[in-house]
């Protein structure tokens, strides 16, 4: 079975065409099917059109949120309520193509848990463009997960996957790295893109900065979500030990050879190298603390098993 997920935000003349191609698809190919569209607030009537549509056909389904909760919210409400064995998740701007769901699924039938699309022929303006691939380089770069388009919402999951990612804050756009964090493996193939003929597309540079956040985030979650001792007390123990020693050599000039050192920034230094390491080891045993919180009060595993046989 597939289940379609859909967010959508104030995009009252997509959806119903939108609807219709991917239902399309869906019956043209013989898939047992659920179309999911997931209103993230929306305030231009977008629901009303859903309603509509859910009236005619048992197998579309819409979530409604009380007020806009972002994408990440939206695609992450679609895959908790997904019943499918394969999940496909795409735009509501008609910029992403239906057509493109068989050639997904088929990639991941080859043996994938994720397959991402890729807008070679990307049909939005230069700057976004640019700012777009600039981003997808320095992603793959710092995850080791290398794709050309993170930014493309058109992929296909398998549901044990989709439903494991726990996504929060804007996590939508690093769903390669998060699947990468679950041991999941990962394809890319080419997929269409069209110009937006309906509404306003809702990019604004600032998401820029919060991808470079964001980006921090999912590198330490790769590297030290069991283990945040091993970044925190690093750090922290080799700045203590340089505090240290700057303060030792200090203290061996004024006790041996009576150098006045009470107002050298050198003595600051040390005594600041000093407080931020105990501060970072400190950290860091609160961090192992809460990690094994977070696993033991959900009664979850530091591991993911793909198969097992007779077991």
């Amino acid at each position: 079975m597939i289940s379609v997920v859909v967010p959508v935000y104030n995009e009252k003349d997509n959806v119903k065409l939108l609807y219709e191609k991917i239902k399309d698809v869906m019956v043209k190919n013989g898939y047992e099917h659920e179309i999911i569209f997931v209103d993230d607030g929306s305030n231009d009537g977008t629901f009303d059109v859903l309603k509509e549509i859910a009236k005619k056909d048992k197998d579309f389904k819409v979530i409604s949120f009380r007020r806009n909760f972002g994408q990440t919210a939206a695609m992450a409400a679609g895959f908790d309520f997904a019943k499918g064995d394969i999940i496909v998740s795409m735009d509501g701007d008609l910029q992403n193509d239906p057509e493109d769901i068989p050639k997904l699924i088929a990639k991941l039938n080859e043996g994938y848990d994720v397959v991402s699309g890729w807008r070679k022929k990307r049909q939005d303006e230069p700057k976004r463009v640019f700012l777009s691939k600039v981003a997808n380089k320095l992603i793959s770069k710092i995850t080791h997960v290398e794709l050309h388009d993170y930014g493309c919402s058109l992929k296909a999951y398998r549901a044990d996957v989709a439903k494991n990612l726990h996504m929060y804050g804007e996590m939508h756009r690093f769903i390669p790295a998060l699947a990468n964090i679950y041991g999941a493996s990962i394809a890319e193939i080419e997929v269409n893109h069209h110009p937006r003929k309906y509404g306003k597309s809702k990019y604004n540079l600032s998401r820029t900065f919060r991808v470079i956040v964001d980006l921090l985030l999912v590198y330490f979650m790769q590297k030290f979500m069991t283990r945040p001792i091993h970044f925190f007390g690093i750090w922290g123990f080799f700045m203590a030990l340089a505090g240290f020693l700057i303060d030792g050599y200090l203290a061996v000039e004024k006790i041996f050879f009576g150098v006045s050192i009470g107002g050298r920034p050198l003595l600051l230094l040390g005594i600041l190298l000093i407080l931020t390491g105990i501060n970072l080891i400190g950290i860091g045993i609160i961090s192992e603390i809460l990690t094994r919180i977070y696993y033991e009060s959900q009664n979850k595993k530091i591991y993911n098993i793909k198969t097992i046989i007779n077991g």
